[in-house]
């Protein structure tokens, strides 16, 4: 396979931009990017902070090797010279209450069978936690896992809502340290042969697939919080039930199912490097 895509004009001027705001406005502490595939397409699942983290999570894609292309809400595309980047780049307007919704994730396919880096964030915005734990997730990130069967990569950030976060209001100075771990593969080989499966685990008519994405989008979940509690250090409150909000991929209600424990990952986060 040939080297991976590096994203050319637009996404090398983004780069240009971001990095040396990163290095400025950041103390880096990166673990992982061993993690995160060279080649081939690859869904890297990340937990949602601040307006900011984006570019700082770009940032640490870019350093790993890879050019992000990010699924991100259509408002940004309603911004002249940004528009104008973000389209050259590659990146996937998601368009939230409109039905043409479903062409993100038709996009979203075409550029991970293309070999692409595809940066999601499962639960459709930032998080509403008052301690920043991710939230109970939207099904997009099955629904392309199941599609292509692309590797799954959690991806864990802490500090970007140092930067920005609830109070709106820039705290351009305090430069936080950004910590940024990617965790191994998450394991979904259990649903391999229930893909096409008409069924739920009690033998009860599926047609839908409802039960399996949100199964999937279960364990995808676990895993990241998993990764989220090791770039934190801390342990995460126990889940509390909460609303699922309105779909940013168009799905149907679903059940929830337990996910599997996640094994410990030996590429634990410790002294990264800055870059």
């Amino acid at each position: 396979m040939g080297r991976p895509w590096r994203g050319g004009f637009w996404i090398a001027l983004a780069a240009a931009v971001i990095r040396p705001l990163s290095c400025l406005l950041t103390r880096r502490r990166w673990s992982g990017q061993g993690n995160i595939p060279a080649s081939g397409g690859v869904i890297l699942v990340a937990n949602h902070l601040s307006t900011v983290d984006p570019p700082l999570l770009a940032h640490y894609v870019y350093a790993a090797g890879r050019s992000p292309r990010f699924m991100a809400k259509s408002d940004l595309w309603e911004v002249p010279i940004l528009r104008r980047v973000l389209a050259g780049a590659g990146q996937i307007p998601v368009y939230r209450r409109d039905p043409s919704a479903g062409g993100a994730l038709r996009d979203a396919v075409a550029a991970l069978r293309a070999g692409r880096a595809l940066v999601i964030y499962p639960e459709g915005g930032i998080t509403t936690d008052p301690d920043y734990w991710p939230m109970r997730a939207r099904t997009g990130v099955a629904r392309l896992a199941l599609a292509t069967g692309a590797p799954v990569i959690p991806v864990a950030q802490w500090g970007a809502q140092r930067i920005w976060g609830r109070d709106r209001r820039p705290h351009l100075f305090a430069r936080p340290e950004i910590r940024v771990h990617a965790g191994r593969p998450v394991d979904l080989s259990r649903f391999a042969a229930r893909s096409g499966a008409p069924t739920d685990p009690s033998g009860v008519a599926d047609p839908s697939g409802a039960w399996l994405l949100r199964a999937v989008t279960d364990v995808v979940m676990a895993d990241l919080t998993a990764v989220v509690e090791l770039v934190r250090g801390e342990p995460a409150p126990p889940p509390a039930g909460s609303a699922e909000p309105g779909p940013e991929i168009p799905c149907q209600p679903e059940a929830a199912a337990s996910p599997g424990a996640r094994p410990p990952d030996p590429d634990a986060p410790r002294a990264g490097s800055a870059r």
